[in-house]
C-alpha cells in the first residue's frame, strides 16, 4: 500500500494529458484555504458554555486568535523543513501527509472544544493543521512548473488561486453546518469541526491520489525551449542548501514578506475598518460584502498576476506590486476624507488582488533564479516570510489603532497613519527588488554534482535537452 505513494510509482505514463494536474492541486488548495475562513468559528467558540452568550467560563477572543496565529506559523515552519522532504518523496505522499494532519487537525480540535481544553484546539488547529497547511502548499507547486515550462506563471497561479478561494466554500459551509448542529446545549463547532475534516480529507486525498509528476526529460509537444535572453531566468540549477547562502534568496524573502505584512493586516481588519471609517454609512451586511468581494479579488488576483507576469517578467510584476500598492495605500485615507466607499472599496480590492498575486509570483520568481529541480523546497523555506507577516501584519494595524484611540484620535481616523506606514513597507519592498540580480554561477549544480546530489529518483526538469 505506502508503495503506491512512492516518488516512481507517481511518474505520468506515455499520453498523459498535464491539465488533469492542476484539478489535483485545486482539490488541495481548495480546502487548506479554509484557514482564511477560520475566523466564523471566533464567535461561537467564545460561547460553548454559554451558548448564547459569553459564560465566564468561556473562551476569550483573545485566547482563540492565537489558533489562526499557531496554524500560520506551523504553515511556515512546515513548508521550510518538509520542502526538501517533497524534492525526495514526491507530491504524492506530501499530499497524503497533509490530508492526514489538516483532516486530523480538526478532528483533535473537535475533541478539544467537546472537552473545552483549549490546548487540544491549538494542538489540533495550529500544530497539526498548520503542518497540514504547509506541506499542502508547497506540495503540487513545483509538480506544475515541471509540467508547464511553457507557461509556469499560469500553472502556479491555478493551483493558488485555489486557496485564496478557499474561504469562499469554507465559511458558508461553516455556517451552514454550525446552524443545522446548533441545539440548547451546543453550538454545533464539535459536530462542524468533525464533519470538516472527513470532507477535506476526502478531498485532500483526491487531490494526492491524482497527482503525477512528469517523466525525466519531459516537455509538452511540440514545444523546444526558447532562446533565453533575459538574464533573470536561468537554464541552470541550484540546490536547496546551496540557495540559502545567496543574497537573492534573503532580497525576495524580504520582498515577499514586505508585500504579505502590508495586506495580511488590512485583511483580518476589512470589516471592522470600513464601518469605522464609513460609520453610519456602511451596514454591517455591507461590510460583510466587503470582505467577500475582498476575498474574489484575493482569489481572482492569485491567477491573474501570475498570468501576467508571464509577460512582464516576475522582477516588473513585483515592482507593479510596490509602486502601485504604495499609492493606493496612500489614496485610502483621502477617500475616508471626502467619504467615497467606492474608492474605499476599489484601492482595498486591487490592493488585496497584488497581495493574492504575490503568493503565486514568488514560486516562478524562484524558479526563474534557481532553477526548477528544487524550487519545492527552496519555496518552502522562502514562506517563512509568510509566517513572520501574519504576525508582523496584524500587530501593526491593531496596535497602532488602539495607540492612536488611546490618544483622542476618532476611530474612523485611526488607521490613517497605518495606511501610510503599509505604503513605507511596500516602498522598502521596491528597493529590494531592485537589488536582486541574476544568481551567480559559483552557486550552480555541475552535472556531475547535480546527478549525484539529486535526491532518489530524482528527474531532470521539464523541458530539459
Amino acid at each position: 500500500m505506502l508503495d503506491f505513494f512512492t516518488r516512481e510509482r507517481s511518474v505520468a505514463g506515455p499520453g498523459f494529458n498535464r491539465w488533469m494536474v492542476p484539478p489535483a492541486a485545486l482539490a488541495v488548495h481548495l480546502c487548506i484555504g479554509q484557514a482564511y475562513a477560520f475566523s466564523v468559528f471566533n464567535g461561537p467558540l467564545s460561547k460553548v458554555i454559554g451558548i448564547d452568550s459569553p459564560a465566564p467560563e468561556d473562551w476569550k477572543l483573545t485566547t482563540l486568535g492565537w489558533i489562526f496565529s499557531l496554524a500560520i506559523v506551523f504553515l511556515g515552519l512546515a513548508a521550510a523543513f518538509g520542502g526538501k522532504w517533497l524534492e525526495k518523496v514526491g507530491p504524492r505522499l506530501t499530499m497524503f501527509v497533509a490530508a492526514c494532519c489538516f483532516g486530523g487537525g480538526f478532528m483533535v480540535s473537535a475533541l478539544g472544544v467537546h472537552l473545552h481544553q483549549i490546548w487540544l484546539v491549538y494542538l489540533g488547529y495550529g500544530v497539526l493543521g498548520g503542518i497540514g497547511l504547509g506541506l499542502g502548499y508547497v506540495s503540487p507547486v513545483s509538480t506544475l512548473i515541471k509540467w508547464f515550462p511553457d507557461r509556469r506563471g499560469m500553472a502556479t497561479g491555478m493551483a493558488i488561486m485555489g486557496f485564496g478561494g478557499g474561504a469562499m466554500i469554507g465559511a458558508p459551509l461553516s455556517v451552514f453546518l454550525m446552524g443545522h448542529f446548533k441545539s440548547p446545549t451546543s453550538v454545533g463547532v464539535t459536530e462542524t469541526f468533525i464533519v470538516m475534516g472527513v470532507l477535506y480529507f476526502i478531498s485532500m486525498m483526491i487531490g494526492a491520489l491524482t497527482i503525477r509528476i512528469p517523466a525525466p526529460d519531459w516537455k509538452p509537444a511540440g514545444w523546444t525551449p526558447p532562446v533565453i535572453e533575459n538574464k533573470m531566468i536561468t537554464r541552470n540549477h541550484v540546490h536547496i542548501d546551496q540557495a540559502m547562502k545567496t543574497p537573492q534568496f534573503y532580497l525576495l524573502w524580504l520582498v515577499l514578506c514586505l508585500n504579505v505584512t502590508a495586506g495580511i493586516g488590512v485583511l483580518g481588519q476589512a470589516s471592522v475598518m470600513i464601518q469605522e471609517t464609513f460609520k453610519g454609512e456602511v451596514t454591517v451586511a455591507a461590510a460583510a460584502g466587503f470582505v467577500g468581494l475582498m476575498s474574489v479579488f484575493n482569489m481572482g488576483g492569485r491567477f491573474f498576476w501570475s498570468s501576467i507576469s508571464d509577460y512582464l517578467g516576475r522582477k516588473n510584476t513585483y515592482y507593479t506590486f510596490f509602486v502601485l500598492g504604495a499609492i493606493l495605500y496612500a489614496c485610502v485615507p483621502y477617500a475616508g476624507h471626502v467619504g467615497s466607499v467606492a474608492l474605499f472599496v476599489m484601492c482595498y480590492c486591487i490592493i488585496v488582488s497584488m497581495y493574492g498575486g504575490s503568493f503565486s509570483t514568488v514560486p516562478v520568481y524562484l524558479a526563474d533564479l534557481f532553477g526548477t529541480k528544487f524550487v519545492g523546497g527552496i519555496h518552502g523555506r522562502l514562506l517563512t516570510a509568510w509566517s513572520a507577516a501574519g504576525v508582523f501584519g496584524p500587530v501593526l494595524v491593531n496596535y497602532i489603532r488602539e495607540y492612536q484611540i488611546n490618544h483622542g484620535v476618532p476611530k474612523g481616523q485611526a488607521y490613517e497613519v497605518t495606511m501610510y506606514i503599509m505604503a513605507g513597507l511596500l516602498i522598502l519592498g521596491f528597493i529590494c527588488n531592485l537589488f536582486i540580480k541574476p544568481v551567480e554561477a559559483k552557486h550552480h549544480m555541475a552535472d556531475d554534482s547535480a546527478r549525484s546530489k539529486a535526491p532518489s529518483g530524482g528527474m531532470q526538469p521539464a523541458g530539459a535537452n
